[in-house]
């Protein structure tokens, strides 16, 4: 027969028909009676299949969970299936990948888990995939039947059978493993791609198989499609986007390693412990139809390894089985033992919870695929542009258990942070060796970054909250604190923290601590929970992000306008110091604007924080009966403090950079083009001295001017007249862009320049924001600005065709508000955080790496790694 995709030939044909009729006579009233009887009278005339031995004949074994043979001849791949009917594991992962950040697909990522049971349905065998999502407790079995088959299972695959001995089956794996069974054709850009099967093999090295888990590795190829364009993202892998081109050797075809497992589902042993919003974990849930009128259907748990003391009566004891982690050899020094150091820091949290030498970290063994279920392993991610760091777990859908870890850490982050510390030091006045204080900087963040993911796949999310301790968690993001001398010089002594925090304690504590017999779990929980509140070590993250003044990333201190003050004050003393100190010798000089970008927008994560604090709320993750205040609206006095520091970043004095830094950064060199890491220019080859300045001024007038937090300011000046009104706000916006002093004609355009960007930003409101109030608010603060415009007279005919210009402008968009002026000439920012597509808000981006990566956070967790810029 031929095999599929094959042409059929001219000897196939006839027996094609053949078949063709015998289906069709068989489809005949009667027929498939007369073929069962005949089957049953005369099943002796059927050729008996071979057994498994004699197809296997000559092929190497690789005896396990599922034994697998290996015809090296053929280049195909055969499994044994002996155990039906009965819950597997399924999960698949990348061992070899792309290295392209926009893109993803990286090396070591997981692909996704299920549950799934194999089904002898006679020539063939069906893995299914049974629906864990809507369950029944009940002891009935009709009634579980009843909720079983209510909702939908699926169907995955279809092996036949190609060869059986008592009772087990021998089936090809490699139309099963051969395929894009993923999905990563649809992701790889630009262009189209498909699956070439015939550029595709199995790849025997990591080909292995265990007593409970069996392993198969595949390199597969995607090929462009003729005529679907492709290629790179531009400026060599560095531009706007980078794609299959950027990355692989040719955009013609990309080929990556897909590894995939079954593997034998945990036994008995494991109790799933009670979800609580403020413990900090993520949540493992499904619905119970039994469940009694009255009760919550939706079952809640915690996402946690399994871990139990030797002896649960004793205040610490040895677990009966340590958590290992594994660290990828690949990690060079001294980066290895920061990382080491760094994931080590989890046993401080686990000691708190009673356990001696329950978390373990370990070099792996080279001859191991990191995407063996048996190990949890740090991998150590290289792509040709800095981004994202993840945690990712794999996990048993019927109970939450992890089984797996799968930490990806970026490796440019380190680098990143280098080169922030050298724009705010300027070390290199009289040499070119590098501070050893830089040096520990970055790995300090680097201790910090495994620390952080690693938390993740243990289970936590999160923690934005700013306590009056300090920073309580490595589940926040760290900005690194740097402050100002008395002498006038730079403190960088406590850049990032060195230890587990207090809240990890807390949340290690409550996921993970023994009970004896017979103590009361539940009230244990909740008086860990609220002896953690009386100390302020609290709980909140990702959604509280946008409106809650103690809820930040990337941000340090309780006061976030103070802390933006503060800040600011540094950047100052930096851009007064920077110039060619702040690179080697034999760097182009146009190479001091990749360090000069990070330095300028020093303050961006603070701007967010602070102006969370105006039109915000404090409020909780409130529990009936806790006794505690649910919300409560930001004081006045501290929502108009973050609203003046706000102002004072787009004042043209801020703005504006030092004659030294103008006169030092020439056009680009041949050799380093330019990047989205630079700031946007409108000035062709030369730097573009006014364009930082929009960009950060259009960060801090379009975070303050988000349709809902107009909308915040609206509703509370009208619930408490004396807290600030969305008037009060954009009258002091407006204010400070019309009347700033200027000190030169420099300043004076860049004043000129945020004026606009205030303008465009309420002609955004005022078109697109939901509520009525604030679109008529905007509106109004419009008529004002094009009525000053209006009265400008004089001789300068600078500010008189900007001001006629700025008129007619805010004339036409009142004229015809539907029609918003397309915002086409507003600078975009170079990228914050680590470049790639943000795509989705947190919830979406963890929620889709749960879904994706078979549990957890992001997420899994895809994770935002901690960037200073």
């Amino acid at each position: 027969m031929a095999r599929r995709g094959f042409p059929v030939n001219a000897v196939v044909r006839p027996l094609v028909a053949a078949a063709v009729a015998t289906v069709f006579l068989a489809l005949q009233p009667g027929a498939l009676d007369a073929q069962g009887g005949a089957q049953r009278a005369g099943g002796a005339a059927r050729a008996e299949p071979q057994t498994i031995a004699q197809r296997t004949a000559g092929m190497q074994k690789l005896d396990g969970f599922f034994p697998l043979y290996w015809d090296a001849r053929a280049a195909e791949l055969f499994m044994e299936i002996g155990r039906f009917d009965t819950e597997v594991l399924h999960m698949a992962g990348l061992a070899a990948g792309l290295g392209s950040n926009d893109i993803g697909l990286d090396r070591g990522q997981t692909q996704g888990s299920e549950v799934v049971v194999f089904e002898r349905k006679g020539p063939k065998v069906l893995m299914v995939q049974p629906n864990l999502e809507y369950r029944s407790s009940s002891s009935s079995a009709a009634e579980v039947k009843s909720v079983r088959d209510a909702f939908a299972r699926s169907v995955l695959w279809s092996f036949p059978v190609v060869a059986e001995s008592d009772g087990r089956v021998l089936v090809a794996l490699n139309d099963f493993l051969l395929r894009d069974a993923t999905g990563m054709a649809s992701q790889l850009r630009p262009g189209s791609y498909r699956l070439d099967a015939s550029r595709s093999s199995i790849y025997t090295p990591m080909t292995q198989n265990f007593p409970k888990n069996t392993e198969m590795e595949v390199e597969l190829t995607y090929v462009l499609q003729p005529g679907a364009g492709g290629g790179g993202g531009g400026f060599g892998g560095r531009g706007a986007f980078e794609g299959v081109g950027s990355v692989a050797a040719t955009s013609e075809a990309a080929s990556m390693r897909l590894h995939q497992s079954f593997i034998e589902l945990p036994g008995p042993g494991y109790e799933p412990r009670a979800f609580d919003p403020r413990a900090g974990y993520f949540g493992f849930t499904y619905e119970d139809y039994s469940a009694p009128l009255g009760v919550d259907m939706t079952k809640r748990y915690i996402s946690r390894h399994r871990l139990a003391k030797k002896d649960p009566s004793a205040a610490i004891s040895d677990p009966v089985e340590p958590i290992v982690y594994y660290l990828d050899p690949g990690t060079p020094e001294p980066i290895r033992s920061a990382l080491l150091d760094g994931a080590r820091w989890w046993n401080q949290a686990f000691e708190a919870a009673g356990y001696r030498n329950a978390f373990q970290v370990r070099m792996l063994p080279d001859s191991v695929s990191s995407l063996d279920i048996r190990y949890n392993v740090i991998n150590w991610v290289h792509r040709s542009t800095r981004g994202w760091s993840y945690g990712a777990s794999i996990s048993d859908p019927r109970t939450g258990e992890i089984l797996k870890a799968n930490v990806t850490l970026g490796s440019l982050r380190v680098r990143q942070d280098w080169m922030i510390a050298e724009g705010l030091l300027a070390p290199y006045a009289n040499t070119d060796e590098t501070p050893d204080g830089i040096r520990q900087w970055a790995l300090a963040r680097i201790r910090q970054l495994s620390a952080h993911e690693i938390g993740h796949t243990l289970g936590l999310g999160h923690n934005y909250y700013d306590s009056n301790l300090g920073i309580t968690s490595v589940m926040d993001y760290p900005h690194p604190l740097v402050t100002l001398t008395a002498d006038g010089g730079f403190d960088y002594s406590h850049v990032y923290t060195a230890e587990i925090g207090d809240w990890d304690k807390v949340a290690i504590t409550y996921g993970y601590q023994d009970f004896p017999d017979g103590a009361d779990e539940t009230s244990a929980l909740q008086k860990i929970l609220d002896d953690a509140w009386q100390r302020d070590v609290r709980y909140m993250t990702n959604q509280d992000l946008g409106a809650n003044p103690r809820v930040n990333q990337w941000s340090n201190g309780t006061d976030p306008a103070a802390e933006l003050n503060r800040m600011m004050a540094v950047r100052k003393v930096a851009l007064s110091r920077f110039g060619e100190n702040v690179i080697k010798s034999g760097t182009p000089m146009a190479e001091l604007e990749e360090v000069l970008v990070p330095l300028y927008l020093h303050h961006r994560y603070q701007v967010e924080a602070a102006v969370n604090a105006v039109g915000g709320m404090n409020w909780i993750y409130a529990i009936k009966g806790d006794g505690r205040e649910p919300v409560s609206m930001v004081p006045a006095a501290q929502q108009r403090a973050a609203l003046d520091a706000l102002l004072a970043t787009i004042q043209p004095s801020a703005l504006a950079l030092p004659a030294s830094v103008l006169q030092a950064i020439p056009p680009r060199a041949p050799g380093s083009g330019r990047s989205r890491e630079l700031f946007p220019r409108s000035t062709g080859l030369m730097f573009d001295a006014i364009s930082p300045a929009v960009v950060a001024a259009e960060h801090t007038i379009s975070t303050l001017l988000t349709n809902d937090r107009a909308a915040r300011l609206v509703e509370q000046s009208a619930i408490d007249p004396s807290l600030p009104g969305l008037d009060d706000v954009l009258d002091a916006i407006v204010s400070t862009a019309t009347d700033a002093p200027t000190a030169s004609p420099y300043e004076a355009e860049i004043k000129r320049a945020v004026q606009w960007v205030v303008a465009e930003n309420l002609m955004d409101l005022a078109a697109n924001a939901p509520m009525p109030a604030v679109r008529a608010m905007a509106a109004l603060e419009l008529r004002g600005m094009r009525d000053a415009a209006n009265g400008v007279s004089g001789a300068d005919r600078v500010v008189l065709a900007n001001a006629q210009f700025m008129s007619s402008e805010i004339e036409r968009f009142l004229d015809r508000p539907a029609e918003a002026v397309q915002r086409t000439s507003v600078p975009q920012a170079p990228p914050g955080a680590p470049i790639g597509d943000p795509g989705m808000d947190w919830l979406g981006r963890h929620r889709a790496a749960l879904d994706f990566l078979g549990t957890l956070e992001p997420i899994c967790s895809w994770d935002l790694p901690a960037g200073a810029w």
